[in-house]
């Protein structure tokens, strides 16, 4: 049976809404897939990083961490290596975010590793390691932050606020990500033991110069001078040198 044009619109449509509802629900279920799972999300979250980084293990979107931990891990204001830095919701970001510290620089400084905060390459969801963040609180407690922001290239303008760090019982693990950004090796240049054939075919005549020289016979054998050719029909070349190591010096003529 042929179905009206309208209808047959609408249900393309509730099939494409369909869709759409569907996508949003995978993508959550691979955001917050368990700890050492095979695949990662292709749009990958800050949830997810900072737990596999932190071995912080809480669930849910960012902004529910600072209360998830209470009574489950040690929280406070002073930064520690390994430690979450839990970012307050606001409007600009109103599921809030998560990072770990990866090294301390000073009272006012710390470097991060976190996922999805900087569009790199006109994408998101790209992992940033060792990254500045400063404390630009009134009273040094870490209240408020500003975050490298790689389209910068240096910190960004928004002081953001945070909750305070939830303290690890790990240290920072990177391996479940080395894959996704993973060192060149160095280019190593292999020294030759043996001397090269230039160099070998340059000394090659020495003993062929050697060779090529009459011997001594034991009875001198007198020969008459021939007569000297007009210097009209000398030869204009330029003679080789005699000695075989001004020889080789000619082959390695820098002017060539």
């Amino acid at each position: 049976m042929k179905l009206p044009l309208s209808l047959c619109s609408l249900v393309a449509a509730a099939s494409a809404i369909g869709l759409a509802a569907e996508a949003p629900a995978q993508a959550r279920a691979a955001e917050f897939a368990p700890r050492g799972g095979q695949e990662l999300p292709p749009y990958l979250q800050c949830v997810p990083y900072a737990r596999e980084v932190s071995g912080v293990s809480i669930y849910g979107d960012a902004h529910t961490w600072w209360e998830q931990a209470a009574g489950r891990y040690e929280r406070g204001n002073v930064p520690r290596v390994g430690a979450v830095m839990a970012f307050r919701p606001t409007g600009k970001m109103r599921l809030g975010h998560v990072a770990a510290v990866s090294k301390i620089i000073d009272s006012r400084t710390v470097l991060l590793d976190h996922a999805n905060w900087s569009p790199i390459n006109g994408r998101r969801g790209q992992i940033e390691r060792n990254v500045r963040a400063v404390d630009v609180s009134r009273d040094n407690d870490w209240s408020k932050v500003r975050v490298w922001y790689h389209p910068l290239q240096g910190l960004g303008k928004t002081a953001w606020p945070v909750h305070g760090f939830i303290y690890s019982k790990a240290v920072i693990n990177r391996e479940p990500f080395e894959r996704d950004i993973a060192p060149q090796p160095p280019v190593r240049v292999a020294i030759a033991k043996k001397p090269s054939r230039g160099f070998m075919s340059a000394f090659a005549d020495v003993g062929r110069h050697k060779a090529k020289q009459p011997a001594h016979t034991a009875a001198h054998v007198h020969r008459p001078q021939r007569a000297a050719k007009p210097i009209a029909e000398r030869s204009t070349a330029v003679q080789q040198p005699a000695d075989p190591f001004a020889a080789i010096v000619s082959k390695y003529d820098p002017a060539r």
